[in-house]
């Protein structure tokens, strides 16, 4: 599959998603601000924040600025925020309402649930909560974050609407083949959240080094272009950080080559169901 970095991904509520995003998990205040004002001026056009990251004002606001300053419209750049708690209808609604206001952006392009704590009962008024948010005009498309297959399978069996993605901790070290087979079955997209990069604990793995020797990149880049090729093989969606402004850039020169097929399998053979953060995928 040829990508560039203006390349998108039509979900399946026939909206288009930018496949490269810019991840802001960790950052907040000042920081949040600067790094997503440099990924947005290296040419980033898909930012993904949160209300747990606390940082959805300082995302909305270098959005806001940098569409003035460039003549970029807003509708040029894709906007993602969670809600943080499965806490019911009520509750659900105001917390979207606070997002929509504290980003300051007039809509947001794609709205998940953070996870699926709470139960089922939660998880249903939640999602309800969201899906009229939708019908309202508030947010353009919604998904989830971190579901499992109990979980999704729980959303078709209630015959609602389901997710357009399922943003989760993916990578060759965590191929989760079961949740990735039900996502396609339900044409729901994936979407790699906070460590496209396996946050650097296999930065030194001789698989990583040899390809990265092979195609002239360094370690660390190369793990950002290893997901890019293999999710661009897969069909994912990577979302790599950095505050460095050196890194964000770096971080977009995936497009000079491709991976082999036979390179993308021994990728996906690397799998040692490696957590790096939290993995809430088997929650009741």
């Amino acid at each position: 599959m040829t990508l560039t970095l203006h390349s998108k991904m039509k979900l399946r509520d026939g909206k288009e998603i930018p496949i490269m995003g810019f991840g802001t998990y960790e950052m907040d205040g000042r920081e949040a601000y600067t790094a997503v004002k440099h990924a947005l001026e290296a040419g980033y056009r898909h930012i993904d924040s949160a209300e747990w990251y606390y940082n959805e004002a300082e995302c909305g606001r270098a959005i806001r600025d940098f569409c003035a300053a460039s003549g970029v419209p807003r509708s040029e750049v894709f906007f993602t925020t969670k809600l943080q708690n499965n806490s019911g209808y009520t509750t659900s609604k105001r917390t979207i309402s606070r997002s929509l206001q504290e980003s300051g952006l007039g809509y947001i392009d794609l709205y998940l649930m953070h996870s699926a704590i709470g139960g089922p009962k939660k998880r249903a008024e939640s999602w309800r909560a969201i899906l009229e948010a939708k019908k309202d005009g508030f947010v353009r498309s919604v998904g989830v974050s971190n579901f499992g297959v109990r979980h999704l399978q729980e959303m078709v069996d209630a015959t609602v609407e389901l997710p357009v993605i399922n943003q989760v901790d993916l990578h060759p070290f965590m191929t989760r083949t079961d949740i990735v087979a039900m996502c396609r079955k339900h044409d729901i997209a994936l979407e790699v959240s906070w460590a496209p990069l396996v946050r650097g604990y296999r930065f030194k793995h001789p698989s990583i080094v040899r390809l990265a020797q092979k195609y002239e990149k360094e370690p660390a880049q190369y793990s950002c272009v290893t997901l890019c090729r293999r999710h661009a093989f897969e069909g994912y969606i990577p979302l790599p950080k950095s505050s460095s402004a050196h890194r964000i850039k770096s971080n977009l020169n995936v497009y000079d080559f491709e991976l082999t097929s036979e390179e993308v399998a021994h990728l996906d053979s690397l799998d040692e169901r490696l957590v790096t953060d939290w993995d809430p995928t088997d929650t009741p």
